[in-house]
């Protein structure tokens, strides 16, 4: 492997647009690895001894994998949650880690409308009988959804995302706003009426359960069989935060037996989802690839946010998303 001297060795995970890979290009010396697959892995663990910074997404790097990278200073993810980082271990080796929040909100907020539009008016399920030719007279009872409109919005982790997603409630759909999070935010239930509960409170009176919060160790598996037995059969369950916050195996009970009526879900415990999951077979799912913030617009401004980052971050200043 060449690499220049006199710049800092970047190597990035993720592929870049033009201009972007050009400015990256033009202050440091840049490793593309283009594909995570095993060839790939093994480009990246040869040339991590010689990195600098790194840049992309969707890769767990752990201390074993870091360990072989003695220069490293920067780490910029390419996302908003950090689930995949040892923040402890970057930190003692004072390493920045630094994410992408802020320009991916909006979108993401978008996917969790629009699931649970999908999923409260059997979007998906319908349009699959029209595509393979069932629809033959007008529909009755048995293909009725459900009104959106005027429904109890539930939101389980009211920070960026939670916010805007109960501001479209409120503002487009006349919903009342109920939320749980890990203290009140007056702020938010001034703007949005919105009203603080405790989480089994709030899985009782929703229409909606929406899940906005990050994976720690705290909300890994918050919900599960006890939770979905609170819930009625009329709830909706969406999910756009992250798979292991759900125990999936309840989850799919709970769907099964009737003790909710439909679940949108844009994340799973594994991904990309097996084939073969029971999750495929009820036709009560709607179910995504992790599309949350996949838009031409805001998936090149995750992109810039992080290569602002990284540079800042090797050039020794502070960078504006620094997570530790």
């Amino acid at each position: 492997m060449s690499v220049n001297p006199l710049k800092k060795h970047v190597v990035l995970y993720k592929e870049l647009s033009e201009p972007l890979m050009q400015r990256l290009q033009a202050e440091t010396d840049v490793t593309l690895i283009k594909r995570l697959d095993a060839q790939g892995l093994e480009q990246l663990r040869a040339a991590l001894p010689h990195a600098h910074g790194l840049l992309g997404a969707s890769l767990k790097l752990d201390a074993q994998l870091l360990d072989l990278a003695p220069k490293l200073e920067a780490v910029a993810s390419v996302s908003v949650g950090v689930d995949n980082y040892d923040i402890d271990y970057l930190t003692r080796r004072n390493i920045v880690l630094t994410n992408t929040p802020d320009v991916l909100t909006e979108t993401t907020a978008d996917t969790g409308f629009a699931l649970i539009l999908a999923s409260a008016r059997r979007v998906v399920e319908l349009a699959i009988k029209v595509r393979n030719g069932q629809w033959q007279k007008n529909i009755g009872p048995e293909s009725f959804g459900t009104d959106v409109h005027g429904k109890t919005l539930g939101i389980i982790g009211m920070g960026r995302i939670g916010e805007a997603l109960a501001q479209r409630g409120h503002f487009g759909f006349g919903m009342p706003v109920i939320y749980h999070s890990n203290s009140p935010k007056p702020a938010v239930e001034a703007r949005f009426n919105a009203r603080y509960r405790s989480l089994n409170e709030l899985l009782q009176e929703a229409d909606f359960v929406c899940l906005t919060l990050p994976l720690t160790a705290q909300t890994e598996g918050l919900i599960g069989a006890e939770q979905f037995a609170l819930m009625r059969p009329e709830s909706i369950f969406i999910n756009i935060s992250r798979g292991k916050v759900v125990d999936e195996a309840a989850l799919i009970k709970a769907l099964q037996q009737g003790q909710i009526r439909a679940a949108g879900l844009d994340v799973f415990v594994r991904e990309p989802l097996e084939v073969d999951s029971p999750l495929l077979q009820l036709d009560n799912v709607v179910a995504t690839p992790h599309i949350g913030s996949a838009t031409v617009e805001t998936r090149e401004a995750m992109a810039r946010c992080a290569v602002d980052n990284l540079l800042a971050a090797l050039a020794g200043e502070r960078p504006a998303n620094r997570v530790n």
